[in-house]
């Protein structure tokens, strides 16, 4: 099968996030120069650079009572910090709960019951359980091609790491297994680990 984006794809659903996954989920947490907290899963998200430490997400749907797409890119737009929360998969029913849309002015940490803690380089709450938090300062906001299509650049100025997730100095996955995004309404999760030698090794 072949298929030019723009003429359909004749599917019953687009195949197109089913076929780049599985994708990391960055679990973003915003605030907006009111104080009031947000919380969104955003999983066109990913790390873009090791020097300094930089991460991306892009938004790309539309919210009435809200400029540049939804609340969290119109809150990082007015305060220049947000934070990435890493999900894992104990907190998959939680994740989900923030992925609907309400007013601005709704803290999702309290209608989805999940504890937050402050950062502590930013003005923003994180997911107090998360097994990892990357507080963001922004680097830029890049409109993409599209009505509502947002990308988000942060450089990360200070990294939150769960004790029980850290075995032997390593960051162990396997501890809290990554929640990730897969096509239509699909996750997986990592629960096993193999590694490869590369040739300079």
């Amino acid at each position: 099968m072949f298929y030019r984006p723009e003429e359909g794809h004749n599917l019953p659903h687009n195949p197109f996030s089913a076929i780049i996954s599985p994708r990391p989920i960055g679990w973003i947490s915003t605030r907006d120069k009111a104080g009031h907290d947000n919380l969104a899963p955003y999983s066109f998200f990913n790390a873009v650079a090791y020097e300094p430490p930089q991460v991306m997400f892009a938004s790309t749907s539309n919210k009435a009572d809200r400029h540049m797409g939804k609340d969290s890119v119109a809150n990082i737009d007015e305060t220049g910090v947000f934070c990435v929360n890493i999900v894992e998969f104990a907190a998959r029913e939680a994740m989900n709960a923030t992925s609907a849309s309400h007013d601005a002015e709704v803290d999702e940490f309290a209608s989805a019951g999940i504890a937050k803690n402050e950062c502590h380089t930013i003005s923003c709450a994180r997911v107090a359980d998360a097994p990892a938090a990357l507080e963001c300062r922004l680097v830029r906001i890049l409109r993409l091609e599209g009505a509502t299509n947002y990308m988000v650049i942060g450089r990360v100025s200070g990294v939150h790491l769960r004790d029980d997730c850290l075995k032997n100095g390593v960051f162990d996955v396997t501890t809290y297994q990554p929640l990730a995004r897969l096509g239509y309404r699909d996750y997986t999760r990592v629960s096993e680990l193999f590694s490869l030698q590369r040739p300079d090794d």
